[in-house]
């Protein structure tokens, strides 16, 4: 059986690993440049690591907006996919962000909106286009 947790980063080498992932998911994979994928909210973000047993398998973050709190680098290396560990990390913010009573939203990859939409996501707008990848805009409805 897996054991599977999550927590909030605060330290360096747990960001060091959430960037290892993101690394591999986004720069590697999904072929996002660098400096794309690395931007000035790092440091103002809440970062979130999720091991499966002993294993630096997903990491996120959200941040406050203009428009309220966006929930955004949702990765989960490929290796440690098909074990819940992106619907964890979804229930994980939202549990941490519902108090603040301010729109919650997010960006999602069109191949990713199963995810957000059975954690109460729908979507609005149109289809956009980040890191050359589609996307539409979904807000929590809960």
């Amino acid at each position: 059986m897996l054991t599977i947790y999550p927590f909030k980063i605060t330290d360096k080498e747990k960001a060091d690993q959430a960037f290892s992932i993101r690394n591999e998911v986004f720069v590697e994979e999904q072929k996002v440049s660098r400096e794309e994928e690395y931007d000035e909210y790092e440091e103002v973000a809440t970062h979130y690591l999720v091991y499966n047993d002993d294993i630096a398998a997903g990491t996120c973050r959200w941040r406050f907006t203009d428009k309220g709190i966006k929930l955004e680098r949702f990765a989960v290396r490929k290796s440690e996919r098909n074990y819940g560990i992106g619907s964890l990390l979804v229930s994980t913010v939202l549990n941490d962000v519902r108090d603040f009573e301010k729109v919650i939203y997010l960006h999602s990859q069109v191949s990713a909106m199963g995810l957000y939409a059975k954690a109460g996501f729908e979507p609005e707008g149109d289809l956009f286009y980040e890191a050359n990848i589609p996307h539409y805009k979904m807000v929590f409805r809960g």
